[in-house]
């Protein structure tokens, strides 16, 4: 019965390291380059695309490029990630934790030169895409609050934006150059779904919001609460281009938001695509083409697509900009 049991014993044995001979040793190929998040998965390159928060523009514009990308780039998977915006995007794509970004452009520039609060050293191992849309800062009240101006909001209740988002570090320079310490008002930071909830209900007085122009949300608040957009126009606008030399003139035009009748000036900025620099030259010249040449098959998804111009591409852009990018824009003559 042992004699019998030790031959069995010593069989399975041999069986079990023919097999082993026979098997692929456990995945011995190198590791794909390009860091955590761009990991082939087969023989798909899984790309991560932080945007922003759910009730703005950068989440659902996104998910149309991304869209866009996936079925126009073989190959590739792109999969869109909520985020606090440019600031948090920035550190993220700075630190290899996600592939391409959205921006606001003057945040990149203070991340890349390592000024203001938010960075406190430079961060520059993320390169520039190109500019996606206009940024239009709508700082927005209700027609009942009475309040008339910004210099108005001393004493009020503010949401400014999230914290580490584009808006609120703009938000918090305008203030400031009408003179308006953290100290002079009631700040309630958040996502601009709870500035809609708070203007709606009188919770907040105004807020702060980075958005394309028309905003749906804007439009949603006034179907209640008639608005009024607070300008920046004249020796105001002088003042705060002093603390965002990136700020240009937008003309928010009356009629377009329910209480705002008349049109009122305001700023923008660039919203900008970033993505980590070590990605391949010719991934990102595939995806800056397909972007640019595809901006009506986005707009099908979310009509600020129509916004994305070729021509505008580089315009306000100050932070190198990748060569996969820069190879298309050489091939188009842009400059």
């Amino acid at each position: 019965m042992k004699k019998t049991l030790s031959f069995l014993l010593i069989m399975v044995l041999a069986v079990s390291l023919v097999l082993a001979g026979c098997s692929q040793p456990a995945s011995e190929e190198p590791a794909q380059d390009g860091g955590e998040q761009a990991q082939k998965s087969g023989d798909t390159l899984e790309l991560a695309f932080a945007t922003g928060g759910t009730s703005g523009t950068y989440y659902p514009l996104g998910g149309s490029i991304a869209n866009v990308w996936n079925n126009k780039i073989e190959g590739v998977n792109v999969t869109i990630q909520p985020a606090g915006a440019s600031v948090e995007n920035i550190n993220r794509v700075a630190g290899g934790e996600v592939d391409i970004v959205l921006a606001m452009n003057n945040i990149a520039d203070d991340a890349f030169n390592g000024n203001g609060k938010s960075f406190s050293k430079p961060l520059q191992n993320f390169k520039a895409v190109g500019v996606v849309y206009p940024e239009v800062m709508h700082v927005i009240t209700t027609q009942a609050s009475g309040v008339k101006s910004i210099a108005d909001l001393k004493g009020k209740a503010i949401n400014p934006g999230p914290p580490g988002s584009g808006t609120y570090v703009t938000a918090m320079k305008i203030l400031e150059a009408y003179g308006i310490g953290p100290k002079d008002y009631t700040s309630k930071p958040g996502s601009f779904s709870d500035a809609v909830a708070g203007l709606k209900d009188g919770n907040i007085d105004a807020a702060f919001a980075v958005l394309s122009f028309p905003a749906s949300a804007v439009k949603e608040i006034a179907t209640t609460n008639p608005v009024k957009i607070l300008e920046m126009d004249g020796a105001e606008f002088d003042k705060v281009k002093e603390l965002v030399p990136f700020a240009a003139k937008f003309p928010i035009k009356g009629g377009e938001y329910k209480g705002q009748d008349t049109d009122a000036t305001t700023v923008t900025l660039q919203a900008v695509m970033y993505v980590r620099e070590d990605l391949p030259e010719d991934l990102v010249y595939e995806l800056t083409k397909v972007m640019y040449e595809n901006t009506e098959e986005i707009a099908q998804g979310h009509a600020r697509g129509k916004q994305i111009k070729l021509e505008n591409a580089i315009s306000g852009v100050t932070t190198p900009v990748h060569p996969g990018a820069q190879k298309y824009y050489d091939e188009k003559g842009i400059k």
